[in-house]
């Protein structure tokens, strides 16, 4: 057998190798069979978006995906109210329930990661709720730069209402990561995302999980890079998390970059629920 021959043989060998899933791979495979992913994305972005292969890694083992366009997607932005959203989240686990999944994990990047919050502070009956993924959490209607920001605007929204013009569009201000933005909403539909005493306001949603007689456990990731990072666990982690599987994860990344420097941890914790 001459060099060249040879040389292909072992080349041909090393790439079925790289290929052939391993022995551990193996064992793996399908072992998040019957489970239910939902992933809600961030303020004006889009279905399954920044969600840093998470989504295709859990897709690869097995589990169900359900990538709702949420009322503050770029296209929907804002179409419903905080609570009309959490049916929408109820639409969304029901889809995936009829599909076979048994057990459900809610994941949420940005704004999605406070309404994932929020939902299972909604939800603490739910029993196929298996756990919560809050990546990067984000809009905080009751701190710092955005209560200033839209306090005028949020006192406009509650006149409209007291004057039956809630459902009347208007344009209020918006921010994202610290930049202004300008949104058409209703008063209703903002002042439920605005009010920084309403109900997308992170802590108070994260002290009701807590509160429960089974707390859902929390799987909290933030970038070090990221704002929210300088608030550290006791923002709302630590009210939320009474389940002893609930764990705080800090990456070196930005508020889009943490979930896909995060995604292997992510996926190790789902496994582990």
């Amino acid at each position: 057998m001459n060099r060249r021959r040879i040389v292909a043989l072992l080349f041909a060998a090393l790439a079925a190798a790289l290929l052939r899933p391993s022995a551990g791979a193996a064992a793996t495979a399908g072992e998040l069979q019957n489970v239910g992913i939902v992933y809600l994305h961030g303020k004006a972005s889009w279905p399954g978006a920044f969600n840093g292969g998470i989504l295709s890694a859990l897709r690869d083992e097995g589990a169900l995906i359900a990538t709702p366009e949420m009322p503050w997607s770029f296209h929907r932005r804002y179409a419903a109210t905080y609570d009309q959203a959490m049916v929408e989240i109820d639409a969304a686990v029901a889809a995936l329930k009829a599909k076979g999944a048994r057990r459900i994990v809610i994941i949420g990047h940005s704004l999605g990661a406070n309404a994932a919050i929020g939902y299972a502070a909604r939800r603490p009956d739910l029993a196929d709720l298996a756990g919560v993924v809050a990546l990067s959490p984000a809009h905080l209607p009751e701190v710092g730069p955005m209560r200033g920001f839209v306090a005028a605007a949020v006192a406009r929204a509650k006149k409209l209402i007291a004057e039956g013009k809630s459902n009347v569009p208007q344009t209020f201000p918006d921010m994202a990561q610290g930049i202004p933005l300008i949104a058409t909403a209703t008063p209703v539909v903002y002042l439920s995302m605005f009010d920084p005493d309403g109900p997308a306001v992170i802590p108070k949603n994260a002290a009701a999980i807590g509160a429960e007689a089974h707390p859902v456990p929390l799987l909290w990731v933030v970038g070090k890079l990221d704002p929210i990072d300088r608030r550290g666990p006791a923002y709302a982690f630590d009210a939320a998390a009474k389940n002893p599987r609930s764990k705080y994860i800090e990456v070196f990344a930005g508020h889009l970059t943490a979930p896909l420097a995060a995604r292997k941890q992510v996926v190790a914790w789902i496994n582990s629920l």
